[in-house]
């Protein structure tokens, strides 16, 4: 377990074993059941996430009961209502389970100390929060600029195992496009 988060956080930074248990001391475990919330719209979000083992997913409900997947994350990636963590608001997402998961668990009060603590761990959240936002504005203009054949293609390309762990259903949520129209995409692409 603690070779996971090692290993990830030597993506971007060295840190020694005293270094590391260190950084290890300020996180908590947490498993969770298929279909098990991280995180319902409404709680306070204390927490931010580093999964260990299975995949959620992110969504937002609208007004009409409609739901937006906005996220997947799986092992190796980080996950949660970042509007709600920074700002120690109620959260507007739901983060369920979409297999039975293991996550740390680092609260902002722990992550701004590693932080203050540590300029390698600054560092390091600092590069995540980049990311992020790139792939956060890769997203955006996918779905303003690409059609859903284009999107399909690129999520496909980018993240393969998404499509051997995710249900079809919330895939074709995902992207923004029916059942069907995502059997279709899978039937060229099988053809090819």
């Amino acid at each position: 377990m603690s070779a996971i988060l090692r290993k990830h956080i030597e993506k971007i930074t060295a840190l020694t074993d005293k270094e590391f248990d260190y950084v290890l001391s300020h996180f908590s475990v947490k498993s969770a059941k298929k279909q098990q919330y991280l995180i319902q719209e409404g709680e306070l979000v204390q927490n931010d996430f580093f999964v260990l083992s299975g995949l959620v997913k992110s969504y937002y409900t609208n007004a009409d009961g409609k739901e937006h997947l906005m996220q997947f994350a799986m092992e190796d990636w980080w996950i949660t209502d970042y509007q709600a963590y920074f700002n120690q608001q109620h959260a507007q997402l739901n983060i369920d389970c979409i297999e039975n998961t293991q996550v740390l668990c680092l609260s902002l009060h722990n992550r701004e100390k590693l932080c203050t603590e540590m300029h390698k761990m600054e560092h390091f959240f600092r590069k995540k929060s980049n990311a992020g936002y790139v792939a956060l504005q890769r997203r955006i203009l996918s779905l303003l600029n690409n059609n859903a054949q284009e999107r399909y293609e690129s999520l496909l390309k980018l993240y393969p195992e998404l499509f051997q762990r995710v249900p079809k259903t919330l895939i074709a949520s995902y992207l923004g496009v029916s059942r069907e129209t995502l059997s279709r995409f899978s039937s060229k692409a099988d053809s090819k």
